[in-house]
This record gives structure tokens, C-alpha cells and sequence, in this order.
């Protein structure tokens, strides 16, 4: 599975960040950015929480 950002429907409000800080880095407005090379410890569960919080379904999860 892959976390996918939707960069167009982020609003900035970087709840996605706080369940998946390994996941997710954001810029100095808030903006979400899906991290490249995410550090081995990083989950599908926290990429799957990091989506559901986003108010904007700016993030997915894909195959």
C-alpha cells in the first residue's frame, strides 16, 4: 500500500502529520507533503489513521 496525497484538496491544516509523523512532513503553511523514503518503522496503520483524519480526503491509501 502507498499513502497518496491529493495536493490539490490539502487545505493545510496538518492533522495528518500528529498519527503519522514518519509518513507525512509539512511545509511552513501546513501543507502536507508524503514523505519519499519513509523510515522502516512506519506503518500502514498510521498511514491509514493519517487519511481518515484528513477533514479534505487529501489523502488515500492505493495498492
Amino acid at each position: 500500500m502507498k499513502l497518496r496525497l491529493d495536493a490539490t484538496r490539502c487545505q493545510g491544516y496538518g492533522l495528518c502529520q500528529e498519527p503519522a509523523p514518519d509518513l507525512i512532513d509539512l511545509d511552513d503553511f501546513g501543507y502536507a507533503a508524503v514523505v519519499a523514503d519513509p523510515a522502516p518503522g512506519a506503518s500502514e496503520d498510521a498511514a491509514r489513521a493519517a487519511a481518515e483524519v484528513c477533514p479534505n480526503s487529501a489523502l488515500r491509501l492505493e495498492r
